[in-house]
């Protein structure tokens, strides 16, 4: 495999009238577990997706309180 082959296609992070709604639909608590467990690649925190679901959990939402933090463990 070539370093061109493993590059990531930014184009499959881009944030479309229909991810946006789902990072809307999105309650504070499943943006923390998702911030904190998703894995290398998820959609959800790559590239323009990534950018507005930071966003919105941490400007708009707040992001994580010691109680939330405590609810999702390790």
């Amino acid at each position: 495999m070539t370093w061109a082959e493993t590059m990531i296609d930014m184009a499959d992070y881009k944030l479309t009238p229909k991810r946006k709604a789902e990072i809307d639909a999105m309650s504070r608590h499943e943006m923390c577990r998702v911030w904190r467990f998703a894995a290398t690649g998820n959609w959800l925190i790559m590239g323009e997706c990534g950018q507005y679901f930071k966003k919105r959990l941490f400007d708009e939402l707040g992001g994580f309180t010691p109680q939330i933090s405590k609810s999702l463990g390790d």
